[in-house]
């Protein structure tokens, strides 16, 4: 069974804002397959499953608050007994162009607070991502940044991103190999 995870905050104010782009790129998952969210206290999230040419997956997206998302993902993978070698982590990436998809097998946090989180509970940095650019500015402090809702002309940009990085995710839960994924969805 793999784990699909978007990372996010939860409640209204932080819809469509950079941070929450993960969020976005699984509800566009969700939304496309038909499968919805339920809060789940036992996990701290909003679960939901798929099932993919015989391939089952759950999707989550904690309502931890980013910085706390590691305590979702671990109380999931320990329920199901998921390995992190098929957990797939979906997040903004301050340090790419707008709409730049990224996709790696492992990596540091990059000093991204929410997949710090996951490294500290999960013990290790070895589990795929799917990392979004959200730009960064030169004017507008990080924190303001990347809690800024996307522009209409940005969300058109994003777009573009949110439906590759689905079916990115499709490929990953059907046992695509992960770096032929990578190098078929990422950006140049």
């Amino acid at each position: 069974m793999k784990l699909v995870i978007g990372l996010g905050n939860p409640g209204s104010k932080y819809e469509n804002t950079r941070h929450n782009i993960g969020f976005m790129v699984i509800d566009a998952f969700a939304q496309k397959h038909n499968a919805s969210f339920s809060l789940e206290t036992k996990f701290k999230g909003m679960i939901s499953q798929v099932n993919l040419n015989g391939q089952k997956a759950i999707l989550l997206k904690p309502m931890t608050y980013m910085n706390l998302s590691g305590e979702s993902i671990i109380k999931v993978m320990q329920f199901y007994k998921i390995d992190p070698s098929d957990i797939l982590v979906i997040s903004d990436d301050l340090d790419s162009r707008l709409g730049r998809v990224r996709i790696r097998d492992k990596g540091s946090d990059g000093g991204h607070n929410g997949l710090k989180s996951i490294v500290s509970h999960i013990k290790t940095e070895e589990y795929k991502r799917i990392k979004i650019g959200i730009d960064r500015s030169t004017v507008i402090p990080v924190i303001d940044w990347v809690l800024k809702k996307f522009t209409s002309d940005e969300l058109l940009e994003v777009s573009v991103a949110i439906d590759k990085a689905s079916i990115a995710i499709e490929e990953f839960i059907s046992g695509t190999e992960f770096m032929k994924i990578a190098s078929l969805y990422s950006s140049k």
